[in-house]
């Protein structure tokens, strides 16, 4: 009975913390900062697609999710590789 409400909150929510990423990303003085707010509305997007497989009754979105956080991971450990080393692939 309170589910759809608490999930239309928590998708609200998440919904706002991206807008909020997206403007730290806009306005972040380094490119350390950069990346970690990358890798945050990574973490957020995940959380979005879970909240709406939760929503739908699916399992499908968990699967994507699992996507999400590996592409997510593997960017993060590129950029910050990127960054310390001047290349990816050595």
């Amino acid at each position: 009975m309170i589910l759809p409400h608490a999930l239309t909150f928590f998708l609200a929510a998440i919904a706002v913390s991206l807008v909020l990423n997206l403007w730290r990303l806009a306005t972040a003085p380094t490119l350390t900062d950069r990346i970690v707010t990358l890798d945050t509305m990574a973490v957020n997007a995940i959380a979005l697609v879970v909240a709406y497989g939760i929503w739908a009754g699916t399992g499908l979105y968990l699967e994507v999710a699992v996507l999400f956080a590996l592409t997510g991971f593997v960017g993060t450990v590129a950029y910050c590789k990127y960054l310390l080393r001047g290349s990816i692939i050595e």
